[in-house]
C-alpha cells in the first residue's frame, strides 16, 4: 500500500470509523521514510516485534469515533500484511542484511576522565 494515509482509510473500512481515528498509528509505521524513503523503510517497525512496539505506544486499544474499541494489534497487523502479504519477524530482516566487517568491530574504552574517547580497534 502506498501511503498511511491509504492504510488508514482501510481500517476505517474494515472496523468503522474515520481514517483519522487511525491514521497516527500508520503514520507510526512509515515514519522510518524520513530515515530512507524505499523499501527499507519497513524493516524498521514492519515486523512482529515492530507491531508489539506499537502496542507499547498506544496502548492496546483504541475507540474509533463509531464507538467500536479496535486493538492496536489489529491495526498493525493490517498495516504489515498490506504491504507484505504476510507478518515476518525482525529476525526475517536480519538474516537479510548482508554483514559487513564494521558492523562487529568492539571499540574500547579508555578510562573515564574528562578527555575520554571512545576508540575502535583498527583505526
Amino acid at each position: 500500500m502506498a501511503d498511511s494515509w491509504h492504510h488508514a482509510q482501510s481500517s476505517a473500512r474494515k472496523w468503522g470509523g474515520t481514517p483519522d481515528d487511525y491514521y497516527e498509528i500508520h503514520r507510526w509505521f512509515d515514519d522510518s521514510k524520513t530515515i530512507i524513503c524505499d523499501f527499507r523503510h519497513r524493516a524498521l517497525r514492519h515486523h512482529a516485534e515492530g507491531i508489539t512496539l506499537a502496542i507499547d505506544v498506544f496502548g492496546p486499544a483504541i475507540i474509533n469515533s463509531a464507538g467500536r474499541e479496535v486493538p492496536v494489534r489489529w491495526i498493525g497487523e493490517q498495516h504489515v500484511r498490506e504491504d507484505f502479504g504476510h507478518i515476518p519477524s525482525f529476525v526475517d530482516w536480519v538474516r537479510a542484511i548482508k554483514p559487513e566487517p564494521w558492523m562487529g568491530r568492539v571499540g574500547s574504552m579508555e578510562p573515564a576522565g574528562a578527555d575520554a574517547i571512545v576508540t575502535v580497534e583498527g583505526k
